[in-house]
Order: structure tokens, then sequence, then C-alpha cells
């Protein structure tokens, strides 16, 4: 203010001086002026000349005096806050906004300065470098001020979690050995297996694709948004920025640390992951997959918005620069978790975890190419990008390599009973949940050979249309895995010297394959071609059964006996041989049953309608026979005959229920 008043006042001096030795000149050089006056003009003019090289020195001075105090009133100001160490913001905005004009006054001295002429340098310099001194040590005061701000009135979001109740949570760990070791051991507790029915068709991902759509919330309280810009405009204007920008960065990525410690992200190495348990790395690989949708589409969206709040009024280089340096450290270290887990061993327990890691960058890769689109931050797309097809890959050899485990898988004991192999269970009840993953199986899938000499073939019925499913990637891979369990299968059925046996085992795991197809989403990939194919498969080996069983039995109770050929053969002597031959069919058809009994009853079919058919198959090729062997001959089989054709038939209900029967109690009294 008081550089204003003095200035107008000395210009208005200079004018006149100057119009004064305009006119001494025009008097000095016109002819009607004597030589006395016009040497009187001359030195009248001189000692002008000497009063404005005075009014000069004056003039500067005058400015040096008013910018010393300027920069007097000033540095109280800024030497007065850093004498006290509570936040200048927390004096209220009279205090932060006369702080913010002491060292706007600070930068206008040293402008100011600028601008004198030279005689004075040296008086410049002294006070430009007091104004330097003082500008640096409010630099500093402004980021400690900034950094208070920005943790005093942080804004974390919210945490939501989820339940990350997998598909793949009910299915046992795959292990190489697990079908030998399991087999080898007879006494093996099914109940350790998968049990049926109580996979859910639940997933990390959001099945009915409520995926949380991307937005920004406020990572600071909105309130001090303009105190913060008002802080970096002055920092700006004191050539500063870099320093407001450190610092800025600094806190925020503290607090983008402090969220990933929220969502219980660890730091780990590639070789840390790698030697992570199967159940600590399913439970880290859960935490990740949240974390990544959480921190890209909203969390980073956020800061983004901030930086843009803040130093939007700056170079667009700038705005970048701090949110790349912000979160490129927490998005490499969670880039690198998943290079880890793509890089460790292809175990198919991974593979539905595999396609969830995939699946989650799969739904965020255009945000994070968003939010990262500039070209000094091309490398976290790259990073990104690379992950997502390692992924892939890595789902993808895990998937094959599983395929190739059935095909390889040996048994050198065969399952006691006949049952459900463990095998069967574990591949059917894995393979129920494929569907769920059915888009990106056929993408990662695609142009992927499949050998269709070994898969069923898919017919047309002309009554009704085939879904277009059956025919997609992932269905023709499913049946071409089916077809090598059922090649395994066969192999695990040779093992068993009994070949009735051999068809019981071939109808329980048939059966089960072929209800498992029925009972899920499989059957949309497999179609009803399938499931009547093996469902005429079971036919036939219950056929099979019955044949090789009772057909040697049955064929004991034939009336081989020929007529005699002696014509003085009375009709008592016929029927002499004839009783004692019947006699001795009936005490062989006994024994050989008694030990088809005593076997047949251990076996063990647990599917009870199938069990009933198998019974009802079985009654229908023996007990009209055995009734009409009988005859009505009461005389013979109340003496001769152990089991009644009744007791016979409820005898029969207690085959393949996994106990021995006791002939005791099915004896008939």
């Amino acid at each position: 203010m008081h550089n204003q008043s003095i200035m107008p006042a000395y210009e208005a001096e200079q004018h006149i001086v100057a119009a004064t030795q305009h006119i001494l000149k025009v008097l000095g050089a016109s002819k009607c002026v004597s030589d006395d006056i016009r040497s009187a003009l001359k030195e009248l003019d001189s000692h002008l000349s000497s009063l404005s090289i005075i009014n000069e020195n004056n003039k500067g001075s005058c400015e040096f005096t008013e910018i010393e105090k300027r920069l007097n009133s000033a540095q109280r100001k800024v030497m007065h806050w850093n004498s006290i160490p509570s936040p200048i913001w927390d004096s209220g905005p009279v205090e932060a906004a006369e702080y913010l004009q002491a060292v706007n006054d600070i930068l206008s001295v040293i402008q100011s300065l600028e601008g004198l002429s030279s005689s004075n340098d040296r008086k410049a310099r002294d006070i430009s470098f007091q104004a330097e001194n003082f500008l640096q040590i409010a630099m500093l005061r402004l980021e400690e001020e900034l950094c208070q701000i920005l943790v005093r009135h942080k804004q974390c979001l919210k945490l939501q979690y989820v339940s990350f109740r997998s598909p793949a949570q009910n299915i046992m760990v795959y292990d190489e050995s697990y079908v030998s070791v399991e087999v080898e051991d007879e006494t093996v507790d099914e109940t350790s297996h998968v049990e049926d029915g109580t996979v859910e068709e639940t997933s990390p991902r959001d099945r009915s694709n409520r995926e949380s759509i991307e937005y920004t919330a406020d990572l600071v309280d909105p309130r001090i948004i303009s105190d913060i810009k008002s802080i970096a405009n002055v920092m700006s204007a004191s050539n500063h920025v870099e320093e407001f920008c450190e610092a800025f960065i600094g806190v925020r990525r503290e607090a983008l640390y402090e969220y990933l410690s929220e969502l219980e992200i660890g730091k780990f190495s590639i070789e840390d992951v790698l030697k992570l348990e199967w159940d600590r790395l399913d439970s880290e690989i859960k935490k990740w997959m949240w974390a990544m949708k959480t921190i890209i589409r909203e969390y980073l969206a956020s800061e983004k918005r901030l930086c843009d709040q803040i130093l939007g009024d700056f170079t667009l280089d700038h705005t970048s620069y701090c949110f790349i340096e912000i979160s490129k450290d927490s998005i490499l270290c969670l880039l690198n978790f998943g290079q880890a887990v793509a890089m460790g061993p292809r175990k198919p327990e991974k593979l539905f975890r595999l396609f969830d890691m995939y699946e989650v960058l799969t739904k965020i890769h255009l945000a994070t190419d968003a939010l990262f689109s500039e070209d000094n931050s091309s490398f976290i797309r790259i990073e990104f990008h690379e992950l997502l097809s390692r992924l892939g890959d890595s789902a993808r050899e895990t998937f094959f390599k599983f395929g190739d485990a059935i095909s390889s898988n040996a048994s050198v004991n065969p399952l006691a009973g006949g049952k459900i192999h463990p095998l069967i269970k574990y591949v059917m009840n894995f393979m129920s949940l494929f569907p769920l993953y059915c888009d990106t199986m056929n993408l990662l899938l695609k142009d992927q050979n499949v050998d269709e000499s070994d898969v069923v073939a898919v017919e047309k019925d002309d009554e009704q249309d085939i879904s277009s499913s059956i025919f997609c990637p992932m269905a023709c891979h499913l049946r071409s895995i089916t077809c090598a369990l059922e090649a395994n299968l066969v192999n695990k059925a040779n093992l068993y010297k009994d070949e009735s046996l051999r068809h019981i085992f071939l109808i329980n795991n048939i059966h089960y394959m072929v209800e498992k197809v029925k009972d899920s989403e499989l059957r949309l990939f497999f179609g009803d071609e399938w499931i009547r194919k093996h469902t005429a498969k079971c036919q036939q080996h219950a056929t099979s059964y019955v044949r090789a069983t009772w057909s040697s039995i049955v064929s004991i109770l034939r009336d081989n006996t020929k007529a005699s050929s002696s014509a003085v053969s009375t009709q008592r002597d016929d029927r002499k041989t004839w009783t004692k031959e019947k006699i001795e069919k009936c005490r062989r058809f006994t024994s050989a049953f008694e030990e088809v009994y005593k076997s047949q009853t251990q076996w063990l079919v647990l599917d009870l309608r199938l069990r009933d058919d198998l019974q009802i198959l079985t009654l229908q090729g023996i007990a009209p026979a055995y009734r009409n062997f009988l005859g009505k001959d009461s005389d013979i089989s109340n003496k001769y005959v152990k089991y009644s054709a009744d007791d016979l038939e409820k005898m029969l209900l207690d085959f393949f229920a996994g106990s021995p029967g006791s002939l005791r109690n099915s004896r008939r009294r």
C-alpha cells in the first residue's frame, strides 16, 4: 500500500522536470536569446539533470525501505508459526489465510527485487537472500500442514465383506497318489470324499452378474479440499510444486497401504506364495480377488478423482505422476501375487480358483486400462494383461492335466463290494461345477483339439432340438474326460476275478455318472442322447450280471431225465429214479444259491432304486424256474427242499445291501 502511494508522486515530479528541460532546450535554440541568458539556461538544465539523478536514487531507497517493511511483516508471521507446534489450520480460516498471505508477500518481495536497478544489486541480494530463507521455512511448514490435514481428515472406504464360498470348497484335495492309496485300503472311509448333494453352486464370482459398479467416494473430507488446493497453489507459485507432490504422495500412498492391511492383504514374495500350503493359499487367493475388485473399481477410482480435484489446475503430468506414484507399489504387489499363483503347480484343486482369478481380472481390465491410460503408466497395463494371459494359460494347463491324471490313474487291487469308486465320485462332482464357468472355459478351450474318436457321438433327435451348448468347446472336452474315465473304469473292473462283480462295479459307477449328469447343469452339455446311451450300458451290464451269475445255477433245475427204454420198467421205478435226481438237483441248487447269497449280500448297490431293479431282474430270471422245478409235489418239497419259492424271493431282497445276510434267518422253518 505504501509503495503504491509513493510511486504516483515520484512520477509527477519526473514529468515536471522533463517538461522544464524540454522548454530550456527550445529557448536555448532560439536566435532571440542572448548569450548570457543561454548560459543561464544551460546551468538550469544541468541542475535539473542532477535533480533527476537524486530523485532516482531516492526512489530506489524508498522502494527498498518499503520492500523491507513488507518482508519484515511477512517474516514475523512465518517465524511466529514456526515456533508454534500446533497446526495453523486448527486455529481457523483467518489464521490460515493470513499465513498464506504472508507467503504471498514474500513471493512479491522476491519478484519486486528482480526489477530494481543494478546500482542496488548488493542490497537487493541481501533482501532476496532473506526472503528466500523465509520462503523455504514457509514451504517446509506448508508441507507439514498438508500432511497433517490429509491424515486428520482421511476417510476410508467402508469394508464390504462377502462370503467366498467356492464351488470347489467341498472338493477334496486331489493327489496323484490319491486313488491308489484309497484302493489299497479296502476299509477306506467314504465320508472323507465328496458327498452327494453337498456341493453348493456358489462362487466368489457373483453368479447373477451383480458385480459392484465402479464408483468414487471421498477419501478425504470434502470440506478441506479448498484448503489443500490453496496450499498447492501457493507452493506451485513458489516453484515448490514437486515438494507438494512428494508430500501428497507420501500420505496417500500410506493410506492405501493401510486399506490393504484392513483387507488383510499381506506382502508375499513369489517364493513365499509357492511355499504356502493349499488351505492358506486358498484363503489368500479369496482375499486377493476381493481386494483387486475393490482397489481398482472403488479405491483407485476415488484416488484418481482426488488427484484431479487437488492438482487439476496444474499440468496433466503432475496429476498423472501423483496417482501413479501413490498406486503403483500396491498394484504391482497384488499383480505379483497373482503371477506367483499362476506359476505354481498345476493341481486340480487350484483350477476353480484360477478360473475365479481370471474372471476377476477380465471384469476389471477396462477399469484398469482407464485408470492407467497415460504413457507413463503403461508398465502397469502391461503387467496386468500379462497376468491375465498367464492365469488363462495356467487354468487351461491345469484342466488338461486333470484329464491326463484320470487317464493315467491306476489301481492295484479292486475296491471291495463293487462300490462306487472314489475316483468316479471325485471326477463327477468336480465336473458338475464346470458349467458355472462355461463362458470362461469356452474362451480358454477355444481352438484346443479334442480327440473326437474318444468322444461319444452326439446325435440329433428328430423330435426335439438339441441345445447349442452340446457343441461348445467345454462340452466336447468334458465328454472327452468322461470317455477317459470310462476307459479307466473298465481297467479297474478287470481287477475283479468274479465276472459278476465286474458287472456290478460297472453298473454302480456308470449309473452314478448318469445320475450326476441328469441332476446337474451337465445335462445341457452332455445331452439326452448321452444319458440314453449310458443308461442302456447299465441295462446291458445288468443283463450280463444275471447271465454270469444265474445261468449256470438255473441250468441245474432243468429236467434232463430221459425216458427209460426198458419196457419192463414200472411206473414206480420211474418215479423213484426221478425223485432221486430231483433231490440231487435240489441239493446242488441250494448249495450254489447259498454260495452266491453269502458273497453277493456283501456287494453294495448304494442307489436303492438301482438295487430294486437288479433284484427284480434277478427274481425274474430265477424265481419262475425254481417254482416250476418244485411243481405241486408237496411231499418232495416239504421233505427235501431247504427253501421254498417264497423263501427264495425274500432272500433275494438281501442282495447288494453291503453286509453279509444270515442264511439262518432266511431259512424256511
